[in-house]
């Protein structure tokens, strides 16, 4: 989109060059300060900034087309980036653990898990605020409903459920109390075993490979992700305003170009017509010089009654 909004500010710039050459010396001089007046002046409409002065008819045309092309995208993309930052302010109010422990919103924990412990004896979190839910369709439904504010859980169940729920995430920093482990008998050997096949699990990559498949966002996230892709702004969402903007500078194109022509027929010279590849050539050049010569305005004072 970015890259087809560019160009288009380029060819329209250019178009913008060639119609108002011959009688703005605003767009005249070498071709180095052409150059840079079709990269300033196309780019200065973004912001409505551009101090040049068009003085053809159809430079005028082309202009006013494109200024409304440019207040289209520029308020599309403006209502796009509200929103966006909007939905992401009022999505939720708890920013870490440390808004639940300084708020009286209800929480939820997953029912026999060390969530309640944790959050009542080291977080003094109260009990009235714990809301206990036994499967991640309860927490999908009370988060849904607004019937807690957020749930605590441990890090693999939260991702397991994220892996179902793509609409919810995860508030503020990871914090927890001990990590996972296996307990096995004073000197069993499958300690040892345990420890060097998980190791090697590891260090294979094996391991993420397990997390990923079993722990990765699933259908439920690739909807997500396609709705996020439609709400984005597209080329598709503007292809009719280029595809005018686009008509208008052919247009004006072949208008100026036929007037041109026209001019240029009736003060070339007569010559004998020929057919030497040579004339074909000169003709073009003499042409060229025509349309890139500055034609002079001459204006005629208005009569007055003495």
């Amino acid at each position: 989109m970015w890259a087809v909004t560019a160009v288009t500010f380029l060819v329209v710039g250019s178009v913008i060059l060639i119609l108002e050459h011959r009688l703005n010396d605003e767009f005249r001089g070498s071709p180095r300060n052409q150059f840079i007046t079709i990269i300033w002046f196309s780019f200065s409409t973004l912001f409505f900034a551009h101090r040049k002065n068009t003085a053809s008819t159809l430079g005028r045309m082309v202009l006013v087309i494109w200024l409304f092309v440019v207040l289209i995208i520029q308020k599309s993309y403006t209502a796009s980036l509200t929103s966006f930052l909007t939905v992401e302010q009022l999505s939720s109010s708890i920013k870490g653990i440390e808004s639940l422990i300084t708020s009286t919103v209800p929480i939820g924990y997953q029912v026999g898990s060390y969530a309640e412990k944790y959050l009542t004896e080291e977080l003094n979190i109260p009990q009235a605020w714990l809301k206990p839910l036994k499967s991640p369709e309860e927490y999908a439904d009370a988060l849904q409903r607004r019937k807690v504010a957020a749930v605590v859980d441990e890090q693999p169940y939260v991702d397991k459920f994220l892996s179902r729920y793509c609409q919810f995430s995860v508030a503020g920093q990871q914090f927890t109390k001990s990590g996972w482990g296996f307990a096995f008998k004073r000197d069993s050997p499958l300690a040892l075993d345990m420890s060097t096949a998980l190791l090697e699990l590891s260090e294979d990559g094996k391991l993420q490979n397990i997390t990923e498949y079993w722990l990765t966002s699933k259908t439920s996230c690739k909807l997500k992700t396609a709705l996020n892709e439609s709400d984005r702004l597209k080329i598709d969402n503007f292809i009719g305003l280029f595809l005018i903007c686009g008509v208008a500078c052919i247009l004006a194109l072949i208008i100026y170009f036929s007037v041109m022509l026209y001019q240029f027929q009736r003060h070339l010279p007569q010559t004998e017509p020929s057919t030497n590849s040579s004339s074909h050539s000169v003709r073009l050049k003499t042409f060229l010089s025509f349309v890139d010569k500055k034609e002079n305005i001459t204006k005629h004072p208005c009569p007055t009654v003495l």
